[in-house]
C-alpha cells in the first residue's frame, strides 16, 4: 500500500480499562483495523489525565492507575479511514474519536526498504575512476566512453579535484556528437573512427563541454543521504570527494542496486508485505509500443524526442515479442540513411526512409516477469543480464508495464516516484 500526500488521521481516545466483549478495547480495536487492511495503527498509553467523569488518573508511583489514559491513532488513505471509522466508532461507547487532515512525507516498511542506509558511500562507491582534465580533447573523452559501462566521466583540477562532468547529453548538446556513446558503439569501427575524427576536428576541449560545479558526496556520507541526493537531483551517478575535496570514486545506480542486490539475497521478505514489495506494485504502464509489422520510420518516430530511446514491440493482443532501440536501428540503416537517422532521433529533422519492419530489428530476448516478482529478484536478473528495464507481462504474455533503474532506486528507498521525497 502506498500512502504519501494528503491522508487522514484517526485518533480514538480510551481508558485502558475498557472493554469490548471481555477483551480489552485497545486490543479489539486493533484487530478489527488490521482486519480492514489499514496501513498500520499506532496505541499510545498516557502518563496521566481526565475525561468526562472529571477525575484524574495518573501513573506517578504513589499511585498507578489501572485505568489510564490511551490514544489509537491511524493514518490512511481518506477512503480507507471512512471505512474502518463505520466499524471501529462504534465500539468507542465512551471516549472521543477524532479526524484531521495530515501530509505524509514517507510512508514504508523496514522489510520493503532492503537499502543498507546506513552504509558509508566509501564502502560501495566504483573506486577505479576515470576522470579528464579540461584540456583533453572532447573525442578522447567519447573514446573513454565507448565499450564503457559509466555514461559520465568527472574534469578534474591538476589537484585531483572535480571541477565539472562530461556526461553523454554533453557530447551531444555542446561537444556536437552526433549520437549518444550507446548508439556510436553499436557502428562498424570505420564509422566509429569517423566520429572520432570529426570531433577532434573541432578542436572542443572537455572544459567548454562539461557541466560545471558538480554535485559530489563525500566519502563518509551514509548510502540513505546520498540515494537521496542522487533522486532529488535527478541525477544517474555522483562524484564522491576525501577530505581534502580530491576525487576518489563515483556512486552510481549501478553501484547501489548491486549493494541491495547482495544484501537482499539474506534476506527473506515477509509475505504480508506491500506497496514496493514487487514489480507490478512500482511499474510504469505507459510503455512505448509499435506492432510487429511497424515501418521503422513509425518506430524512429516513437523515439525522437523522448527521453528513453527504445519502444517494446507487440502483436495485435499486446504480447510482448521484443525490444527496439535507437542502436538497433542505426546498426541496421544503410550507410547511406545513416546520418539522417541519426540527427532525426536528435530532433534535428525527419527520420528517412527506412526498409524492413520492427520485427527485423528487434532484439527478441526481452528481460520480463510477472507482477509479483519481487522487486528484490527484478534487481537481480537486470544485473546478471546486464539489462537496463525489466517487462512486467500477465501469465499470458501480455504486457503490462516496465520498470527501470530509476524506479528500481526509488523502491528500495522507500521514495514514492510521483512525489520524489
Amino acid at each position: 500500500m502506498r500512502i504519501v500526500g494528503k491522508a487522514k488521521r484517526l485518533r480514538l481516545y480510551i481508558g485502558e480499562s475498557d472493554q469490548w466483549r471481555g477483551r480489552p478495547l485497545y486490543l479489539a480495536l486493533l484487530e478489527a483495523l488490521k482486519a480492514e487492511g489499514l496501513a498500520g495503527a499506532t496505541v499510545t498509553r498516557g502518563v496521566a489525565g481526565f475525561g468526562a467523569h472529571a477525575r484524574i488518573r495518573t501513573a506517578s508511583l504513589e499511585v498507578l492507575s489501572s485505568d489510564l489514559p490511551l490514544v489509537v491513532e491511524i493514518v490512511d488513505e481518506h477512503v480507507r479511514i471512512a471505512q474502518a471509522l463505520t466499524r471501529v466508532g462504534p465500539m468507542v461507547r465512551e471516549g472521543l474519536v477524532t479526524l484531521d487532515d495530515v501530509e505524509v512525507v514517507k510512508y514504508t516498511h523496514r522489510y520493503l526498504q532492503p537499502l543498507p542506509g546506513d552504509r558509508l558511500v566509501r564502502d560501495v562507491m566504483t573506486r577505479d575512476v576515470v576522470s579528464v582534465p579540461p584540456e583533453a580533447a572532447v573525442a578522447d573523452v567519447m573514446d573513454l566512453l565507448i565499450g564503457k559501462q559509466f555514461r559520465a566521466v568527472p574534469v578534474v583540477n591538476p589537484g585531483g579535484q572535480p571541477i565539472g562532468i562530461i556526461s553523454d547529453g554533453d557530447l551531444i548538446t555542446r561537444g556536437g556528437a552526433p549520437s549518444r556513446v550507446s548508439v556510436t558503439e553499436r557502428l562498424d569501427a570505420e564509422s566509429v573512427q569517423a566520429q572520432l575524427a570529426a570531433l577532434r576536428a573541432s578542436g572542443r576541449t572537455a572544459g567548454e563541454v562539461m557541466t560545471p560545479h558538480p554535485i559530489t558526496l563525500q566519502d563518509d556520507t551514509t548510502l540513505a543521504h546520498a540515494v537521496h541526493a542522487m533522486v532529488t537531483h535527478g541525477l544517474k551517478r555522483l562524484p564522491v570527494v576525501d577530505a581534502q575535496g580530491r576525487l576518489c570514486g563515483v556512486l552510481s545506480r549501478l553501484d547501489v542496486l548491486r549493494t541491495v542486490a547482495a544484501a537482499g539475497a539474506q534476506v527473506a521478505l515477509p509475505t504480508e508485505a506491500r506497496y514496493g514489495r514487487t514489480v507490478g506494485d512500482v511499474m510504469d504502464t505507459a510503455v512505448p509500443t509499435v506492432q510487429a509489422d511497424a515501418d521503422l520510420v513509425d518506430v524512429a518516430n516513437q523515439m525522437i524526442g523522448a527521453t528513453l530511446k527504445r519502444v517494446a514491440v507487440v502483436d495485435s493482443d499486446q504480447h510482448l515479442l521484443g525490444v527496439i532501440t535507437d542502436g538497433d536501428l542505426v546498426a541496421r540503416a544503410r550507410p547511406d540513411v545513416r546520418g539522417g537517422l541519426l540527427a532525426a532521433l536528435l530532433g534535428r529533422g525527419n527520420p528517412p526512409p527506412l526498409a524492413d519492419t520492427a520485427r527485423d530489428v528487434m532484439t527478441a530476448a526481452a528481460l520480463s516477469g510477472p507482477p509479483e516478482t519481487p522487486v528484490a529478484e527484478a534487481i537481480q536478473r537486470m544485473l546478471t543480464e546486464q539489462r537496463k528495464r525489466f517487462y512486467v507481462v500477465d501469465r499470458n504474455g501480455r504486457l503490462l508495464g516496465a520498470v527501470d533503474r530509476q524506479a528500481l532506486l526509488l523502491a528500495i528507498a522507500g521514495i514514492d516516484s510521483a512525489h520524489g521525497a
